[in-house]
């Protein structure tokens, strides 16, 4: 009897895996570390309110805004404004819309603005139906001493305003002097947005 001497093929252990080269990988790992950062600044990173605006510390645009048709404020017609109106007081410009619900959201806290001594309140009523807009501020009260139609935004783009609502201290010589993107929360209110007003308050003269 013969002896087999076939043998089973045996795995093939010992030859070497084939490997991806470091190179290829190296752009792919940058970028995700990139993209991960990204939208750790963007979701946990930033608050979007405190995004500075490269108009902090300059001029408020010179533009005139027409009032809102056929608004008015205890029967007398509610006048737009311009860069002249900003002078000698303290202003807070605040960037609304009817259809914006954020701004439904934040407008009790704008009348509370309202009662405080020494400040005016200018509205900028940004791409509205002027019926629409006379409705909101009829239903909800209107917290402003003037306010101005913005019916194509280019008001707005001269604001540098990223989207409604945003509101903006204006120092009594015309002066960009704080901006706050998005709408002003119970919290924000006292432990931001005042204190702010209270700096321009306090360093305006008498």
């Amino acid at each position: 009897m013969s002896e087999n001497t076939s043998t089973a093929p045996q795995p093939e252990s010992g030859k070497p895996r084939r490997r991806i080269p470091v190179l290829i990988l190296l752009p792919l790992v940058i970028f995700g570390a990139l993209a991960g950062l990204f939208l750790f600044q963007l979701t946990l990173g930033n608050d979007p309110s405190q995004i500075p605006s490269v108009l902090i510390g300059k001029e408020a645009p010179d533009q005139s805004l027409p009032p809102v048709e056929g608004l008015t404020l205890e029967g007398k017609v509610m006048p737009g404004f311009s860069k002249q109106d900003l002078l000698g007081k303290v202003s807070v410009v605040n960037v609304f819309a009817s259809w914006c619900a954020p701004c439904r959201q934040e407008h009790p806290l704008l009348e509370e603005l309202a009662k405080i001594d020494g400040i005016q309140m200018i509205g900028i009523n940004y791409k509205d139906n002027p019926e629409n807009a006379r409705r909101f501020l009829g239903s909800l009260g209107n917290p402003y001493d003037r306010v101005g139609a913005d019916n194509t935004g280019r008001a707005a783009i001269d604001w540098g305003v990223y989207g409604v609502p945003e509101t903006f201290i204006v120092g009594p010589e015309g002066t960009i002097r704080y901006k706050f993107i998005g709408p002003l929360s119970p919290d924000s209110y006292q432990t931001v947005f005042l204190p702010e007003l209270s700096k321009v308050r306090d360093s305006a003269p008498d």
